[in-house]
């Protein structure tokens, strides 16, 4: 509910979650007394677990949605909060919401709106993490802002994986805290997102956007070898003729301690020490390489040679740039 520019929402007793929360937020409700629904696509409802949080599958949040949750709940008395959700709300559909819709977001706005956030905080070198929750409008992450708590990354979270865990950390206890303060009558202050600092980031997939771009410079090449790192299968190129077929990179450091390099001579390999490859950028910098894998998951390192090349063809990466990835409901939209 927002009244003088202030959210609240004091005596509700019900919480319905849009997309995929982790049992923890599940559990956090639960401790303060608060009913959860979860309302999931056929996609996301794959990694949810049915011993330990009660969900319902819809592909849109159409009258069929709707007419559920009011047989269920009040919602006047409800809190409606989106987390990681595949669905496209349209304005007229978050009305129906009472204005008490809002959005747990795990980057900075408006700076970081739209998804694939790891990724691209990865190969931007963003050291700063936030969480944020922002009123839900017809503007995608472009609601006013509720509340929000800056952090910076420890120094050892370089890859996806280490992010996701440090903001999925952060998010609990943000969450948490959060609620106990709404739950308590408290009153949030809104916040307007400043538009001429926005920024929109479009969703990434890994096997669509992650061919290598040799021609990079080492620090933007291994950023973005980094980016594709665990959880995901790694970023994509080729050997030579390519009769090795598409192939991912994975354990891959920057090293500065061989001679320079020239930018033709990137992605040659030019030592192979045994459990390791040395890789030429176009910069002094080499790539140590650890891992080499093919698309049935082998780690082929073991049969590259000294002189071999990395190359990624130039139609695979335009197509990279020139193919915008969506998600829905079902999942990778075709």
């Amino acid at each position: 509910m927002i009244k003088n520019n202030k959210f609240f929402l004091h005596n509700f007793s019900d919480v319905v979650i849009f997309g995929h929360p982790q049992h923890e937020i599940i559990q956090i409700n639960k401790k303060l007394k608060l009913s959860t629904i979860v309302i999931t696509s056929i996609d996301q409802s794959k990694l949810m677990n049915k011993k330990l949080i009660y969900y319902k599958i819809f592909n849109s949040i159409d009258e069929k949605c709707i007419n559920f949750l009011k047989k269920k709940i009040n919602f006047k008395k409800t809190l409606f909060i989106g987390i990681g959700p595949r669905y496209i709300f349209k304005a007229k559909t978050i009305r129906k919401f009472e204005d008490n819709f809002i959005n747990l977001h795990n980057s900075r706005l408006p700076l970081d709106a739209g998804g694939g956030a790891g990724s691209w905080t990865i190969m931007r070198e963003d050291r700063i993490s936030n969480m944020c929750i922002h009123m839900m409008t017809g503007d995608i992450d472009g609601g006013q802002i509720i509340s929000n708590e800056l952090s910076l990354y420890p120094k050892t979270c370089i890859l996806p994986s280490d992010l996701k865990k440090y903001n999925s950390q952060s998010t609990i206890k943000f969450y948490e805290k959060f609620m106990n303060k709404l739950i308590k009558k408290g009153e949030f202050e809104l916040k307007p997102q400043i538009q001429y600092l926005s920024r929109y980031n479009p969703r990434l997939n890994t096997e669509i956007s992650g061919f290598i771009d040799w021609s990079l410079n080492s620090y933007d090449l291994i950023n973005f070898i980094n980016a594709f790192e665990d959880p995901y299968k790694g970023a994509s190129t080729y050997l030579n003729n390519g009769n090795f077929g598409k192939l991912y990179l994975k354990k891959v450091q920057l090293h500065g301690g061989d001679t320079p390099n020239h930018p033709y001579m990137s992605g040659i390999v030019s030592r192979h020490d045994t459990g390791w490859i040395v890789v030429c950028t176009k910069s002094k910098h080499m790539l140590l390489i650890e891992e080499v894998l093919n698309e049935k998951g082998k780690n082929i390192i073991s049969e590259i040679k000294v002189g071999d090349r990395f190359f990624t063809p130039f139609e695979k990466l335009n197509s990279a740039k020139s193919k915008r990835i969506y998600y829905n409901a079902f999942g990778l939209k075709k």
